[in-house]
């Protein structure tokens, strides 16, 4: 499973013309199921996620985390991190969960992180989503578990 994570002042995700989900400070997570993630590693990536201190304190280091801040997070589908890029020139598709086993990935981890955070806005999986953010920073993270 895999969680790109980016430090915002404000994203927002729009399908069909119409705003779906925003956000102000916080983290957009765009997320990635491949085949095999389970529970076990849904978990440690929502923990990593909402623990990972990515906030500047009092002295301008990032050692506050998302919670820490009282952010919030717009958590998106993005079937496209579990793709295969180590040859050729087009991706391949074959490490990334199927759509029914993805949606359920993400349904779980949108629910824990609900559970802890509870400021939490979400994109819509399959749907052609417009995802606009001003990054803060820059500062965006790669986790995988």
């Amino acid at each position: 499973m895999i969680a790109l994570i980016q430090r915002v002042s404000h994203a927002n995700v729009v399908v069909s013309n119409s705003e779906i989900a925003q956000i102000n400070k916080g983290l957009l997570v765009l997320l990635g199921v491949s085949k095999g993630d389970d529970a076990a590693k849904a978990d440690k990536l929502v923990h990593r996620m909402l623990g990972y201190r990515v906030f500047e304190d009092t002295e301008g280091k990032m050692n506050l985390s998302v919670k820490d801040v009282g952010g919030e997070i717009l958590l998106v589908p993005q079937f496209t991190l579990a793709a295969d890029t180590k040859s050729g020139m087009r991706p391949g598709f074959s490490t990334a969960a199927p759509p029914e086993e993805g949606v359920f990935w993400f349904d779980y981890v949108a629910g824990k992180c609900k559970k802890t955070l509870g400021k939490v806005q979400l994109g819509e999986f399959g749907a052609d989503m417009k995802v606009g953010l001003l990054n803060d920073g820059p500062v965006t993270f790669w986790l995988e578990t």
